[in-house]
């Protein structure tokens, strides 16, 4: 069908050439291109019903109804060339365009893959059939086609194969192809290809041949062998005759003998065709194989729900594979994983590493190299394991040196990459040498390229990388080796040496030891006295060791007046490179102080700079604070401000001072108006107070009758007078001296004297006992610097499997009540609730616990009250409003009244009260229980009514807390 379809369209594009030509000649050239891209077309289109639906060549924009018109066109541009002629000039010119700076690009730089893969799709486009072809032959020969090129490429050269001769063309494509990847679609066309031709000589035996070689490639394939074991037996079934009977039994035993997926169906098949029992062999065998299968299983569907390119899947595979040792099963599943992972050098280098040192066949192990270097040809450590392995398997001289200038041209993205590939090249030129000869061919072949890579590294690496990847000069030094221990040629050595050191390399003592080596072993004493001379006057990183090692010769070697000039050179060169090291050390140490200024300079910049922002905010809250001042928002009357104010008086307890401080700040952070003197009387009441304040020293002598009492709650106004009565109870005391602070406020701690060491003694069991809410800790007293032996105690920290910590508490929690609830669960031993230094419970998040804005069904109503409107809002979104004058206190939601309030729980952020159930803004239960107990979440309004205060709780920074004190 192709065929015919080619000839019809060969016949459709000859005829006009007989035509007359009535538009002129440029018009006729137009026609011809459109012809002949209605051609291509026809062709494409022709194959597609040649071949069927397995070549999808809508990639390319070809249908079947694409072909038929464009014949319609074919027909019509016939009779008027420049009809359709606009149709196709514009697209046709950029398509030109575009392929000529492709083929520019191609040019410049061969080996851009994305490049050829353009020009072949464009010229196929416009129907450049032998520009295509060219194309594709060139990638082919740089690059290894995948399995869609190959494919498509196929297909357009069978549907354009007329006779035996373009038949031959095309099984020699296919050969290509199948050494480019292992992939069973490739050798199933292959093989359905050459069934095509078993009318002509040897057809018969070409078709087994191929099918054979299917089979060892990809028979093993799990998941897509059983596609080409069906194609062969379905062939050999298709020969009537009795001796090919023999030869699908054959086939259904070897595949059986094989796990492969749905072994099963095809066990079953064999059963139905075969007309006899099958024998007990043949059911060992596929037992046997079912077995494999499950080993393999977790593997393959590994790879089948994996996405590509699967690369993690693959190399556990091939671990698996390699533990088991099948060379056959090892090579098909690298070769599974190449063909998704083809641009992984390292899985080249696995693979080739694996037939080098196992398989080790000739063609194998060189076709793998050439497919590894061409799909990577950036690895310079493939190109080097390449000439290796050519070199192994004696390949001709001259082929490797092609391969070696392919490698130059790879375009390594390292100016090392260089070096190393010209060392395995010069590595393998030396090894071709006979030295015993004086001169060779092999020879100057060698010095010759050593000779061009050294002007290769200068002109062509370093030009392109800025550096020749040479620093250190390997190359000339493995020419001087060989010139000195090979060639005997000394001379040679030592010119190559003086031209190592003229590159920069005087200053490195290692490179003039390995002069002085080459020397000792090759040389003679003068020159190595004199390379050591000259090192000790170059070398600057370690002249201590060269000098050294020139002192050494000369005492084993050198004469009395070779001793004195080495002797003088040394310590005129030590003394020089001594000299220079305490000059670098001054520069240093002048540098490191500029940077230790610099560095103070910017920490008096960023210290001034620190104070100048305190100031500006202490000024800022002295402003605040004046109109707070102004506002007496929430005050109680004139003549209970005095009771609120801060007394700093000597008079003055601490405790009065704690309230005053609790009282300080009001609702929602904001200050509360009090008096507050100006800083300068505050600093001379606060010394006044200090001087009051006796100052007793510690006297070590009574340790033994002192005990140490801590953990007292600061708000202590009398301590002295609170603690004696508890400690006399112990005997007789003799002094108490709590501990104040330069503002005279209780540190909370004191020392207790005795007047006898037993009643010290008496009162270590008063530790822990609660002294106004706080566990008192009395501990014996004891100089920790003197005693460093002395065990404070500490709780635990180890696991303590019988105690358990409990947080999340309200700060109402009593001891009594987790005592309750945790011992219907067993004995409880002890309870012990964390306070913090003000003796105030650490409650966990205890003060969040009010109701969320989102539960709560009244947070989009917000009151509209003629006074100040707070802008903060409470933790359920409800605003607060201040009325000025006001004379009672309301709910904003139900305006129950406060008479009404039957009760009243202080939480973190509201308050919770019961009674009323009409009111709209029901709350969830926040621990109230008992009867009657409705609990309803509300904020209220607290004004200036008797026996209700605000007050802002030290230490919960901008969190409302309503307290009730006194009345209902």
């Amino acid at each position: 069908m192709a065929t015919a379809a080619a000839t019809s369209a060969s016949e459709a594009e000859a005829e006009p050439k007989a035509g007359p030509t009535a538009e002129g000649e440029e018009d006729e050239a137009k026609a011809a291109r459109t012809r002949r891209k209605v051609l291509s077309r026809a062709v494409a289109a022709a194959t597609y019903k040649a071949v069927g639906p397995g070549w999808d060549q809508q990639e390319e924009g070809v249908s079947e109804s694409d072909g038929d018109e464009e014949y319609a066109m074919a027909s019509s541009a016939e009779s008027s060339p420049g009809e359709y002629e606009w149709e196709y000039d514009e697209e046709e010119e950029k398509n030109q365009l575009e392929i000529e700076r492709l083929e520019e690009q191609l040019s410049i730089n061969v080996y851009d893959y994305n490049c050829h893969v353009d020009l072949i799709r464009l010229l196929r486009l416009e129907g450049e059939l032998t520009k295509v072809r060219m194309a594709r032959q060139k990638m082919s020969e740089i690059f290894p086609l995948t399995e869609e090129l190959w494919l498509e490429w196929l297909h357009d050269e069978i549907s354009m194969a007329l006779d035996g001769l373009d038949r031959e063309h095309v099984y020699d494509l296919f050969e290509k192809a199948v050494k480019d990847y292992i992939c069973p679609n490739i050798w199933l066309e292959y093989g359905q290809y050459s069934v095509g031709g078993i009318g002509q000589k040897g057809g018969l035996e070409k078709v087994r041949s191929v099918f054979e070689r299917a089979l060892s490639s990809v028979g093993l394939h799990m998941t897509k062998g059983l596609a080409i074991w069906e194609a062969y037996r379905e062939f050999e079934s298709a020969i009537v005759e009795a001796a090919r009977l023999e030869k699908v039994h054959s086939l259904f035993r070897r595949q059986l003998a094989i796990p492969l997926f749905d072994m099963e169906a095809t066990f079953a098949e064999y059963e139905e065709w075969s007309e006899d029992p099958l024998p007990e062999s043949v059911i060992q065998n596929y037992n046997k194989a079912l077995q494999q299968l499950e080993k393999y299983k977790p593997y393959e569907e590994a790879l089948l729900q994996a996405e590509a390119p699967r690369l993690a899947e693959y190399q556990a595979y091939i671990d698996f594979e390699m533990k088991i040792g099948d060379p056959a099963r090892v090579q098909l599943i690298f070769e599974r994983a190449l063909v998704e992972n083809c641009l992984v050098p390292d899985l080249w280098v696995r693979y080739s590493q694996y037939l080098d040192r196992q398989l080790k066949v000739k063609d194998l192990v060189l076709s793998v190299h050439n497919r590894a270097v061409r799909n990577c040809p950036w690895t310079v450590a493939l190109w080097s394991r390449y000439l290796l392995a050519m070199e192994r398997h004696g390949v001709d001289h001259q082929v490797i040196s092609v391969t070696f200038e392919k490698a130059l041209s790879a375009g390594f993205i390292q100016a090392t990459d260089y070096v190393e590939i010209w060392q395995a090249y010069l590595d393998y030129l030396r090894r071709r040498v006979d030295f015993k000869q004086d001169s060779s061919k092999e020879l100057e072949e060698l010095r010759s390229a050593f000779t061009r890579a050294l002007e290769y590294l200068k002109q062509e690496v370093e030009e392109r990388f800025s550096e020749s990847g040479d620093p250190s000069c390997v190359i000339m030094q493995n020419w001087a080796r060989i010139e000195a221990r090979l060639c005997n040629n000394m001379q040679k050595a030592r010119e190559l040496w003086d031209s190592i050191m003229t590159k920069g390399n005087a200053k490195y003592a290692n490179m003039w030891l390995e002069y002085y080596n080459l020397e000792r072993a090759h040389g003679d004493t003068q020159h190595c006295r004199k390379a050591l001379h000259r090192a000790v006057q170059c070398t600057s990183d370690y002249p201590e060791h060269v000098c050294e090692v020139l002192l050494t010769m000369e005492r084993t070697e050198g004469t009395l007046e070779d001793w004195d000039i080495a002797v003088q050179k040394t310590e005129t060169r030590l003394a020089r490179v001594n000299e220079q090291r305490i000059k670098a050390a001054e520069k240093e140490a002048a540098l490191a102080q500029q940077e230790e200024e610099k560095a103070e300079q910017r920490k008096r910049a960023r210290a001034e700079k620190k104070a100048l922002k305190k100031k500006k905010k202490t000024r800022g809250a002295d402003k605040r604070k004046a109109e707070e001042d102004d506002e007496k928002e929430w005050g109680d009357d004139e003549e209970e401000q005095p009771s609120k104010r801060r007394k700093v008086e000597g008079s003055s307890s601490p405790a009065g001072g704690a309230q005053d401080r609790e009282a300080e700040t009001g609702l929602l952070g904001k200050s509360v108006p009090v008096d507050v003197d100006p800083p300068s009387k505050q600093k001379e009441r606060a010394a006044a107070l200090k001087r009051d304040v006796p100052k007793v020293p510690h006297d070590s002598s009574k340790d033994s009758i002192t005990v140490f009492v801590s953990n007292l709650p600061y708000s202590m106004g009398e301590p002295e007078a609170q603690l004696r009565p508890l400690f006399e109870a112990c005997g007789e005391v003799a002094e108490i001296r709590p501990i104040f602070s330069n503002r005279g406020d209780f540190r909370g701690y004191c020392y207790v004297e005795f007047k006898e060491e037993k009643s010290a003694l008496q009162a270590l069991e008063l530790d822990r006992k609660n002294v106004e809410g706080r566990p008192m800790f009395v501990s014996p007293c004891v100089d920790k610097s003197k005693n460093p032996d002395f065990k404070v105690f500490r709780y635990s920290t180890a696991l303590e499997k019988h105690k358990l910590f409990v947080s999340g508490l309200p700060f109402s929690c009593t001891k009594e009540e987790l005592e309750e609830i945790c011992k219907a669960h067993g004995t409880v031993k002890d309870i012990r609730l964390v306070t913090n230094r003000a003796g105030k419970p650490k409650a966990g998040e205890g003060k969040n616990a009010a109701l969320p804005a989102a539960s709560c069904p009244a947070a989009p109503r917000r009151p509209s009250c003629p006074g100040r409107e707070w802008p903060r809002p409470s933790a359920c979104g409800h605003h607060l409003s201040s009325h000025r004058g006001a004379q009672d206190v309301q709910c904003q939601f139900c305006q129950a009244a406060s008479e009404k309030v039957t009760g009243t729980v202080e939480t973190g952020n509201a308050l919770l009260h019961a009674g009323q159930e009409d009111c709209p803004a029901p709350g969830g239960t926040l621990g109230m229980e008992g009867p009657g107990a409705a609990p309803l979440l509300h904020i209220f309004l607290w004004v200036r009514q008797k026996g209700v205060r605000v007050s802002k709780e030290r230490g919960l920074k901008r969190s409302l807390i309503l307290r009730a004190i006194g009345g209902k």
